[in-house]
């Protein structure tokens, strides 16, 4: 039987799970097994990108998993070398025939590279894209705040999600603060740490043995009662469905504080500032 998983409603009024499955590394028939074995387990929330070279084998899951395509939500994101405008028009209608597929869900911008600073213009593609209905709903990744209150002032559209790096070492408390004010929903990327020593730390396996849960799954629902949408990817059926089942349980604040309490200003796993960073 498939876990009750709760639902965020976007600002543009698509619905979402508040949980979803990150692809990162999933290529090829057997990443299109894992990914369609999710699906059938209770996922509905993909997330891949064009620089993750495996928006195929997402698309073949969703044609061979026991779901129809249109309970499913899926995520892309284009990558920085395609910002300029018709560059980003056509990057998209790649991603759609890589995938098979007739639309996504959801397509973000991957990292906003403001030395490049094509990052306006790659979202009025966006925009266009989907006027077009390549796209259901449109949003960023690691964008700061004042990189989205930009976009919303020279176009007049607010992205409706930001995907950025969030986990125990790295809380973004300001980031979602500030996605919260202009209405953006904040999805977590590497929301366990990618297992630096976080799920081995005594206060976590503490909190997580008080209610029956794994370290995992502790820190999945800190994400969830942040207000986050996390994205942890997971080859296996048996950690993609122990990530699933975080809704029937719910951290006390003194144990909210603690796992947030692991977090400082530099907490990023690998030094990927928005401000420096350049993703192509």
């Amino acid at each position: 039987m498939n876990p009750i998983i709760s639902e965020k409603v976007l600002n543009d009024g698509l619905k979402v799970p508040a949980i979803g499955l990150g692809t990162y590394g999933l290529k090829g028939a057997a990443g299109a097994k894992a990914i369609a074995g999710a699906i059938d387990a209770g996922y509905r929330l993909i997330d891949t990108a064009f620089n993750y070279e495996n928006e195929g084998a997402v698309g073949q899951a969703v044609r061979h998993c026991s779901v129809p395509r249109e309970d499913l939500l899926i995520c892309s994101k284009l990558p920085g070398r395609r910002h300029s405008y018709q560059e980003a028009i056509v990057t998209i209608e790649e991603s759609l025939y890589r995938a098979g597929l007739d639309y996504y869900d959801l397509y973000l911008i991957h990292w906003p590279n403001p030395k490049v600073d094509l990052y306006v213009e790659a979202w009025q593609a966006m925009i266009e894209a989907k006027k077009r209905g390549y796209i259901r709903s449109i949003g960023v990744c690691n964008f700061l705040p004042e990189y989205n209150e930009r976009l919303v002032r020279e176009t007049g559209v607010t992205p409706s999600i930001n995907q950025v790096e969030l986990h125990p070492f790295f809380s973004q408390t300001h980031q979602l603060a500030k996605d919260a004010e202009l209405g953006i929903t904040t999805e977590s990327w590497s929301p366990l740490g990618r297992g630096h020593r976080i799920l081995e730390d005594e206060a976590i396996v503490k909190i997580a043995a008080a209610h029956g849960k794994t370290p995992s799954q502790a820190v999945l629902r800190w994400h969830i009662q942040l207000g986050a949408v996390p994205i942890p990817k997971a080859a296996s059926l048996q950690h993609q469905t122990e990530n699933l089942n975080i809704f029937d349980f719910e951290l006390s604040e003194e144990e909210m504080q603690v796992i947030s309490g692991f977090s400082s200003g530099g907490g990023r796993l690998w030094g990927q500032d928005p401000r420096t960073h350049e993703e192509f």
